[in-house]
């Protein structure tokens, strides 16, 4: 299992996404123009065969696409909440780390539009494509 996250940005989602503390979700990178995040394989995150559910691999996605779009919020915003998500699964998890990058694909004043790849080493694992509703 790799780990390349930093225990600070860990701890911040943590506390702000209280839900990636329960997946095992680690920050590796925070920018307005690059997220990632990691989290490790495991059996209590499996469906049949000891596949990592799709569902938790969506919550890694998404997770990482709104830290993304909170780095992107223009001024007088609060925050962000999902209101669409499109997710291509493209391979299986049995073991290891799933790391996921998200890119900035359009951030305006009501909607921000991000692209996330969840990988695992160089094989694409899943292709999410979501929009943020920009609070205010």
């Amino acid at each position: 299992m790799s780990d390349t996250s930093d225990p600070d940005l860990t701890a911040f989602l943590h506390a702000v996404m209280p839900f990636t503390a329960t997946l095992g979700i680690r920050g590796v990178a925070n920018s307005p123009d690059e997220t990632a995040m990691e989290m490790d394989w495991g059996p209590e995150k499996c469906t049949a065969g000891g596949v990592l559910h799709g569902g938790a691999i969506m919550a890694l996605a998404d997770s990482c696409g709104a830290a993304l779009a909170f780095a992107n919020l223009p001024e007088g915003a609060t925050g962000t909440t999902t209101i669409e998500g499109k997710t291509n699964m493209i391979g299986a998890v049995t073991e290891g780390t799933a790391t996921a990058r998200s890119t900035l694909v359009h951030a305006g004043g009501q909607t921000i539009v991000v692209d996330t790849e969840v990988r695992q080493g160089d094989r694409i694992i899943a292709k999410t494509v979501q929009t943020q509703l920009v609070l205010r």
